[in-house]
């Protein structure tokens, strides 16, 4: 199956018009033709089965078929706050395997010692509608705007939360705390972790300090152990 996605379409419509961009890729790119049937998502968890009607490169307009309901394919909520990367390479990278895997939101956050405090959203969001598209799913994941980390972890939130860190205090293997189909949190900080403030901010505010190993990881690298710890945890 090759997947397209738009977020605007619905079960209401009769017919779709594809922008120039897309339209372009379908008709010059693909060779799609009037008559191919496509499959497209709203990246909500509907699948939508079309038909190209008129395959012209600048507007390539598809009758929509029928539509059907798709569940996530992981039965739990994971959440990951994560402190932008120096490299934005290594943040998208995080971004795409994170949505192959199965994530349902993603929150950058500013800390103290943060290396990059501003975001490309609109590229986050190409990546994360690419990386959605390859794998098959048809669940976007939220992507948030940048937010302290003050201001994140005193927001109320549901389920189990979690701060992963370096410092030598006492912490819990992360893949052991994980609630089986409950909603999660975890916080992911800088590559000079998070402050010794920002862990008992964290605490106070009922987060768990957990580890992710014994070995030093990158912050993009953590942030995916922590999404596989939790799909696995959930794999029964």
């Amino acid at each position: 199956m090759q997947l397209f996605y738009n977020p605007q379409i619905d079960q209401k419509q009769k017919e779709y018009t594809f922008d120039k961009t897309e339209s372009r890729h379908i008709v010059r790119v693909l060779r799609k033709s009037e008559g191919d049937l496509l499959s497209i998502t709203n990246g909500k968890g509907t699948l939508f089965t079309a038909k190209i009607c008129t395959a012209n490169e600048k507007r390539c307009v598809v009758t929509l078929l029928n539509s059907q309901t798709k569940q996530k394919p992981w039965k739990y909520f994971l959440h990951v706050a994560i402190a932008p990367t120096k490299s934005n390479d290594r943040m998208e990278w995080f971004l795409e395997k994170a949505t192959e895997i199965g994530i349902d939101e993603i929150t950058p956050i500013i800390c103290q010692h943060s290396e990059r405090k501003t975001v490309k959203l609109d590229r986050y969001e190409k990546i994360l509608q690419s990386a959605m598209k390859q794998s098959l799913k048809f669940q976007l994941p939220k992507l948030n705007p940048p937010i302290s980390f003050k201001e994140f972890v005193e927001q109320n939130r549901e389920g189990h939360k979690y701060i992963a860190h370096c410092e030598t205090q006492e912490k819990k293997m992360l893949k052991k705390e994980i609630a089986p189909g409950a909603e999660q949190t975890i916080l992911i900080g800088p590559e000079g972790d998070f402050s010794s403030a920002e862990i008992e901010l964290a605490k106070a505010q009922n987060y768990t300090s957990v580890t992710l190993g014994e070995s030093r990881l990158r912050t993009e690298t953590a942030a995916l152990v922590a999404c596989h710890s939790v799909a696995f945890a959930n794999e029964v």
